[in-house]
């Protein structure tokens, strides 16, 4: 990430921090409630410490891997020596948006997650931790990274992932036709706008009331910015929550006009 990108993302965060709303100025009853039982949560769950646990050793970690690209956009260069702990470092969701994908699940209730883009599994141990009677099926471009991963939900216990290795575009159309049902959708580990409206895409005839879509950086890059927009007017979506790092896209009917919230996380 170029100087110039950092200052533009630094920019856009700024004027979100001082424009985003907060409960009171919602008046969906669904959203309202999101924010309290979710948003507001700040309740810690010894998932949290086991989970940061593993993170921590990570970071200390001197192991290094060997990286293969497969096109999926997991890794930004392929067939490289990368350390764990900067992949787990640059690559790892904070760990914020770990805690609230737990909580939004515990909330929510999803039975069938995916996915896309695996890296160390801090994001995929969170939702599975979340449910253990969920599936939690993981996407991972590179083989060795994939393996770490399952290295890594071992050491924690989770037994209700399921790993697919291979490029997004040709593993998860055939997971979705596989799967009984598909509750929530993580895209990450590629943003770029074409492939992100892709997924999008290929994800849009197994949405049904209750799904969510998430999609992280939405803000990275104008052209992410550009395809979040276009997600925000697709006819099926019915309103989507800005939280800046990350957007959520609701299918849900009980809404009869399209609502847009950008709200402070």
């Amino acid at each position: 990430m170029s100087l110039a990108q950092q200052f533009s993302v630094a920019g856009k965060y700024l004027k979100y921090y001082f424009t985003a709303g907060n409960r009171h100025d919602v008046h969906s009853p669904f959203v309202f409630s999101l924010i309290e039982e979710v948003l507001r949560d700040k309740k810690q769950q010894p998932a949290f410490r086991e989970i940061e646990l593993l993170r921590q050793q990570l970071l200390r970690s001197e192991e290094t891997i060997q990286v293969t690209d497969l096109g999926a956009g997991s890794i930004v260069s392929g067939g490289n020596d990368r350390r764990v702990r900067d992949i787990t470092r640059y690559a790892a969701k904070q760990p914020k948006f770990g805690q609230l994908f737990y909580r939004l699940i515990q909330y929510l209730q999803p039975q069938y997650l995916v996915e896309l883009g695996t890296s160390m599994g801090m994001s995929s141990a969170y939702m599975a931790k979340a449910n253990p009677n969920a599936t939690v099926y993981t996407i991972e471009g590179c083989p060795n990274i994939a393996a770490k991963a399952r290295s890594n939900f071992d050491s924690l216990g989770i037994k209700n992932i399921e790993q697919r290795i291979g490029n997004f575009d040709t593993e998860l159309p055939k997971l979705l036709q596989q799967i009984p049902r598909l509750d929530w959708m993580y895209i990450d580990g590629n943003h770029r706008k074409e492939p992100t409206w892709n997924y999008f895409q290929e994800a849009l005839p197994y949405v049904h009331n209750d799904t969510v879509l998430i999609f992280d950086d939405i803000h990275w890059t104008p052209d992410m910015e550009e395809v979040w927009h276009r997600i925000m007017q697709s006819e099926q979506v019915t309103y989507t929550i800005d939280l800046f790092f990350i957007g959520l896209v609701f299918f849900r009917k009980d809404f009869k006009v399209k609502q847009h919230f950008t709200l402070k996380y």
